[in-house]
């Protein structure tokens, strides 16, 4: 290598970055023509005439130029200096939501520091909720299944009366079972509304209450002695074994089976034939809704479940007694004989070409309509020889209803009807 090459690397090498070799070639600093050079510009505030300023200054912290102190954000007149919320400068969002001054919205709910805090809902010192806090809702089954309830009472039958079951207990477990009720003729109704409604009503066919230890309606307790009902009071564990729920009440009617007919004979009628209802909530709500809008009575076909089952009674809410009705009939022979008393026999269907509205009134005087099973409606058959098909107008995105909810547009249709023939 050269000595010229030599000399070119060693310059490189040592070299600082930003550092020319041509000092004299540097390009001098511009003057503005009165001695000022970068960063002599006045502070924020301004200065006194003749008097240089840069970016820092020897003057005091917290003293203006003239020497005055100088007042800090938040420090309004004396204290120790430290910040002060209530005599910071009001700014927009200073003030809480409902609490205006002058009149004007939000004062009827008070300050905290003049009256107690009232929230919306008028509740003193309650907290206010900008949102009200998610709520998942828990569904919890309270039936006894039929099978449960029968192996329940089983097991009773084949425990030895040392066991703490007496005979008039082993009575009553087998009642909560289908056979059982059928057998002895008698059947439970189970919850505070239930049995005051067998008490009121049906004072007859009561043959006693039965109240858990800790039971303590006093009105109820009061109505049952004025009637002259014997009450037992059961331990906790053996209100529980005859009960149908699974949390309990705490008070059981013991009633003999009963139950009052239709007359056909009637000169304006409105009959419902139950054609194989199995839900026994279904069915207790067909009883409440006939006893709502005045129907005559109930005709339950073979295949529906028995009207005494504790299920119903707690869906009518006791009041099934109050509608005439008969159970385990031959439909096919009651349309024949309803027909012959001068019923029209009128089947819902979702192929019909008219409404109930639609039939001509002098056909609607005495009136018998079907109602189907939960799942697989109507019986075709009952459909084929009924004397009217009728559909319940609704939207197409419908395909059907709950055999409960259609039995009350047709029972609110049917009371109508009947009240413009009189």
């Amino acid at each position: 290598m050269s000595e010229e090459n030599k000399r070119t690397v060693r310059s490189t090498l040592t070299r600082k970055f930003g550092v020319s070799e041509k000092k004299d070639e540097r390009r001098p600093r511009k003057d503005d023509g009165e001695g000022k050079k970068f960063g002599d510009r006045p502070t924020f505030g301004g200065r006194s005439d003749g008097e240089r300023a840069g970016f820092r200054s020897d003057r005091p912290r917290g003293l203006r130029e003239d020497g005055s102190k100088r007042e800090e954000f938040g420090r309004r007149g004396e204290g120790d200096g430290r910040f002060d919320r209530e005599r910071r400068p009001r700014r927009f969002g200073d003030r809480p939501f409902g609490r205006r001054e002058g009149g004007r919205f939000g004062d009827r709910f008070g300050k905290r520091g003049d009256r107690p805090f009232r929230s919306f809902d008028g509740a003193e010192n309650a907290p206010v909720y900008r949102q009200r806090p998610e709520q998942k809702e828990t569904v919890v089954d309270e039936n006894i299944d039929e099978a449960a309830l029968e192996a329940r009472a089983a097991q009773a039958e084949t425990a030895p009366e040392s066991a703490g079951n007496p005979p008039w207990f082993r009575k009553l477990l087998a009642i909560t079972t289908e056979k059982g009720r059928e057998r002895e003729g008698r059947f439970l109704g189970e919850g505070v509304h239930v049995v005051d409604e067998l008490v009121t009503k049906h004072r007859e066919i009561v043959i006693a209450i039965y109240v858990a230890e800790d039971f303590e309606n006093e009105a109820l307790i009061e109505k049952i002695n004025d009637a002259d009902i014997t009450i037992h009071v059961l331990e906790a564990d053996k209100m529980k074994q005859i009960s149908s729920t699974v949390t309990t009440q705490g008070i059981i009617a013991h009633c003999r089976i009963a139950n009052t007919k239709p007359v056909y004979e009637a000169s304006r009628s409105v009959i419902t034939l139950v054609d194989a209802v199995q839900d026994p909530g279904n069915l207790g709500t067909l009883f409440r809704t006939s006893l709502g809008f005045g129907s005559n009575g109930m005709v339950l076909g073979r295949g529906t479940v028995s009207p005494f089952n504790p299920k119903v009674v707690r869906g009518s809410s006791g009041t099934f007694l109050r509608v005439p009705f008969e159970f385990d009939i031959d439909l096919i022979d009651h349309i024949n004989f309803l027909r012959s008393k001068g019923y029209t026999i009128i089947a819902t269907d979702l192929h019909a070409k008219q409404t109930l509205r639609d039939i001509p009134a002098r056909k609607l005087r005495k009136m018998a309509f079907l109602v189907g099973n939960e799942g697989a409606g109507t019986n075709p058959y009952f459909i084929e020889i009924a004397d009217e098909t009728v559909k319940i107008p609704m939207s197409s995105e419908l395909e059907s209803l709950n055999v409960s909810v259609a039995h009350g547009i047709l029972s609110y249709e049917a009371a109508q009807i009947q009240e413009e023939l009189k």
